[in-house]
């Protein structure tokens, strides 16, 4: 256990994280989504809903302040103007612990699943809501002064 480190990051997702670059991005999925599958890199966290590890990884990951769409969400199939309840949670989530909150954008699901492939890692999760999937593009931190 490490102190002020959320429990729920195990040392292998503690070690995607920060091995990730400005720019990398990192998708965290429900348990439906093919997440083997479409990984470079893989971490399961099985039982843990979406939202929750959403909050672990903000908590030391920054979003993207260079880009419009530091959060991406699947887009729902029958319905593309809507927002599912657990993206909405989502949006709690990043406006309440982001660095740089940022509106989530919603991308058809055959250019998620493309763009998840392009992922630097996936996180499964239990989320067990449909479309509870997200990706997120990693910021910077801010330059210390010295």
């Amino acid at each position: 256990m490490l102190r002020g480190i959320d429990p729920i990051l195990s040392p292998d997702l503690l070690r995607i994280l920060r091995a990730m670059g400005h720019g990398d991005e990192i998708v965290i999925a429900d348990a439906n989504f093919p997440g083997e599958a479409s990984a470079r890199d893989f971490v399961r966290l099985d039982g843990i809903s979406a939202p929750r590890v959403l909050e672990a990884v903000l908590s030391v990951m920054p979003l993207d302040s260079f880009v419009d769409d530091p959060a991406i969400s699947m887009q729902m199939v029958d319905v593309p103007d809507g927002v599912p309840p657990v993206v909405a949670e989502f949006q709690t989530v990043i406006d309440r612990v982001a660095d740089n909150p940022a509106q989530i954008h919603p991308l058809e699901r055959f250019a998620f699943y493309d763009r998840a492939r392009d992922a630097f890692a996936v996180i499964q999760t239990g989320e067990r809501r449909f479309y509870g999937n997200v990706i997120l593009k990693k910021g910077v931190l801010p330059q210390e002064d010295t």
